[in-house]
């Protein structure tokens, strides 16, 4: 059977960075595969794109190019905070202002955003807003491990679901799950989000 509209696939992969000899992004192997389902928009279309026909046991090798994953990187998307903002109770939490730490933050409109401390001064906090994987071309190589027809309950899931990762899914968050928002754009298969 061949991915295509509305089968479910089952995916391992290595993701590396700039180029096929680059350093390793991430490994998603056997044991917890990257199930989707194919045509429902949650890869990335350029991922999708290269998948599209391949059937179980097929081996897969491809680059992404930046300006068809997660964009170039806007310095605009780089702002600087006052430090005060992070003030729980009148304490700033130090340690979670860690350079290179992701903190969960949310615009004036309510938006959820993920950001990335850059910088720490004694008064402001520089924050990257840009996806991480945001300027570089993105190699993956890998297996399709499984394609079978998704059921009408995986095509059709109800409306209020629990998450995989222990809260109702209108609560879930990408920074609950700790790092299982796959590169390739999907979330983890156990969770709805």
């Amino acid at each position: 059977m061949n991915i295509n509209q509305n089968k479910l696939a089952a995916i391992t992969y290595t993701l590396k960075s700039d180029h096929a000899e680059g350093s390793v992004i991430e490994t998603v192997n056997s044991t917890k595969p990257v199930e989707f389902i194919f045509g429902k928009g949650s890869l990335l279309p350029s991922f999708e794109k290269h998948l599209n026909g391949l059937q179980s046991g097929d081996a897969f090798e491809f680059v992404i190019p930046s300006n068809e994953a997660y964009g170039i990187q806007k310095s605009e998307l780089i702002i600087t905070l006052k430090k005060e903002m992070f003030a729980q109770n009148g304490v700033v939490n130090e340690q979670m202002l860690a350079i290179g730490n992701q903190i969960p933050m949310q615009d004036s409109r309510g938006n959820k955003l993920n950001g990335r401390v850059k910088e720490v001064s004694d008064e402001k906090v520089i924050m990257d807003f840009n996806h991480p994987l945001a300027g570089q071309n993105l190699y993956f190589n890998g297996m399709v491990e499984m394609v079978r027809e998704a059921t009408n309950e995986e095509l059709n899931p109800p409306a209020h679901q629990t998450c995989g990762c222990g809260s109702d899914e209108g609560s879930c968050s990408t920074e609950e799950h700790h790092g299982d928002n796959h590169s390739c754009g999907c979330n983890d298969s156990s969770c709805g989000c």
